[in-house]
């Protein structure tokens, strides 16, 4: 039997490490930025957003009693994210966590759809989170330690029905293949990568109110008959990043109610 003396409540804290979390502004991001906190972690949180979205995450992770700090940064900028890295290490520790969760979402038939409005999306959504897992584990392989969390969509491995969003889909399907090999990269040297592919969720993007007949359509669609909370997209992302998941890398956990299933 294995040690029995393992403290099983303990493999989920992060007390002592520090994190970094993008599009921390608002939605997803936000939520498991200030459940980082709730765990222990110290967290650098970063965004391009220009209203007061990071500063309501600030003071949320401040209320949880642990340090924070606010970069504007643009994911789509390999200096901005090495600056970002740098002042994070020297403002709160040694970077030992990340969840990158920066992307956008838009919609388009294919044989309408722009260059501009593709090529956006895909260096927010797949570029941007390349160049954040590489400026995040340039600073852990210092180390010799570290945990990177993608948040990808069940987009990236089902067709969403009735959405016409090719270049979204490929982007989501790429950010799960690319994390796949960047753990088997770093596999040896103590950094593990992992993504979470979160079904339909009520992120702020989905609960407008132009949106309310889509959003019948995507709990009519759903197993479970709701969308995700953010909240619940916290639970996956503390396990992935936690020693709970010390022999997790390389894995995509679907979120998603149920919904590629069927």
């Amino acid at each position: 039997m294995a040690d029995i003396t393992l403290n099983a409540p303990k493999l989920f804290d992060l007390s002592g490490q520090t994190a970094i979390v993008t599009g921390a502004g608002s939605g997803i991001g936000q939520r498991i930025a200030v459940g980082l906190a709730q765990c222990g972690a110290d967290v650098a949180l970063l965004d391009r957003r220009t209203d007061d979205g990071l500063a309501r995450t600030v003071e949320y992770v401040r209320a949880a009693g642990r340090k924070s700090i606010e970069i504007a940064a643009d994911v789509t900028s390999k200096a901005s994210l090495a600056d970002a890295v740098a002042r994070t290490e020297a403002e709160l520790g040694a970077l030992s966590l990340a969840v990158n969760a920066a992307g956008i979402a838009n919609a388009n038939p294919a044989e309408e759809m722009e260059e501009e409005q593709y090529q956006t999306l895909m260096d927010i959504n797949l570029k941007g989170v390349f160049l954040s897992c590489q400026a995040e584990a340039r600073a852990m392989l210092k180390h010799g330690r570290g945990s990177i969390v993608n948040i990808a969509s069940m987009s990236g491995v089902i067709v969403n029905r009735g959405l016409s969003q090719c270049h979204y889909n490929a982007s989501k399907a790429g950010v799960i293949h690319m994390s796949k090999s960047l753990a088997m990269e770093w596999v040896g040297r103590g950094i593990r990568v992992n993504t979470i592919s979160p079904g339909y969720t009520a992120t702020p993007m989905n609960t407008r109110p132009e949106m309310v007949h889509q959003t019948k359509l995507f709990e009519e669609q759903t197993p479970m008959q709701r969308m995700a909370s953010v909240d619940e997209m916290v639970g996956p992302a503390v396990f992935l990043l936690s020693g709970a998941a010390s022999f997790v890398t390389g894995v995509d956990l679907l979120v998603d109610g149920g919904f590629c299933c069927w």
